[in-house]
């Protein structure tokens, strides 16, 4: 782990905006009709507003922020949203919580976190993929990477591709002006070596403008973890063959963001 730079000696807050995108993805085979609809209703109730809320919460803990307001929404047929906007400094007065159309939305002092979830199911081919779209931007000290390893592990993660940025400037007592206030080679620095060791992971940075780019997938294949509701023991070897090779290339073509012809 590497360490943080000493605390910088500011003119006044720290202007630094700091931002952790994650977009994170589960992948299954369901078989039939049913068992697409049921792994729908299954990510819907494991993945519902009330408990993407905890999440987000847990994740203002964790990096030390105080909760503003929440939004938060489940969508007809399936997914949903929660944001929250979220401040450094405590706050004085005691506020009431709003729901915007529904939706989870906690803020902080110029800040926020964000999830979004998107399941979805092939209607021929039997593939299953959930989505989760994960931005916690924070601004001041206080830093998105402690939350890195709990959100990983908050979700059923085989693909996952992060986004780490620093951008603005903030200025210390001399009137010098930091770009960054931490030290950082790459996102797999702040990660926990059960994750290191459960991820082939694959890094494009541009130091230069504080711009860090880490792809994860998943190194051991097992497809009774990819089917849902079934065995591979109760498919045949042609089949099993088929279903893998759907697998795999579902894989593929999502961490490397393209089409495989």
């Amino acid at each position: 782990m590497v360490k943080p730079l000493p605390r910088l000696r500011l003119q006044g807050f720290n202007n630094l905006t700091k931002a952790l995108s994650f977009n994170i993805y589960d992948i299954c085979y369901a078989v039939s009709e049913d068992q697409r609809r049921n792994y729908i209703e299954y990510i819907d109730d494991q993945y519902d507003a009330d408990r993407l809320t905890q999440i987000l919460t847990d994740v203002a803990e964790i990096i030390g922020a105080n909760i503003l307001n929440i939004a938060r929404q489940d969508y007809d047929p399936q997914g949903a949203s929660v944001t929250m906007l979220i401040s450094e400094e405590p706050v004085v007065e005691k506020l009431g919580r709003d729901t915007i159309s529904g939706a989870v939305v906690a803020h902080m002092d110029k800040s926020h976190i964000t999830v979004h979830t998107y399941p979805e199911t092939h209607p021929h081919n039997g593939i299953a993929t959930f989505r989760a779209d994960i931005d916690v931007a924070t601004c001041g000290v206080i830093s998105p990477l402690k939350a890195l390893n709990y959100l990983i592990d908050s979700f059923e993660s085989d693909i996952v591709v992060c986004d780490y940025r620093v951008r603005g400037f903030t200025r210390d007592v001399k009137g010098k002006k930091h770009f960054i206030d931490h030290k950082i080679n790459s996102v797999q620095d702040y990660l926990a070596k059960h994750i290191r060791q459960k991820y082939e992971m694959f890094d494009v940075n541009v130091y230069q403008e504080n711009m860090f780019h880490t792809k994860m997938h998943i190194k051991d294949f097992d497809l009774d973890t990819y089917l849902f509701d079934s065995h591979a023991d109760d498919l045949s070897f042609k089949e099993r063959q088929r279903i893998e090779s759907l697998l795999r290339r579902e894989i593929e073509e999502l961490f490397h963001g393209r089409n495989l012809m």
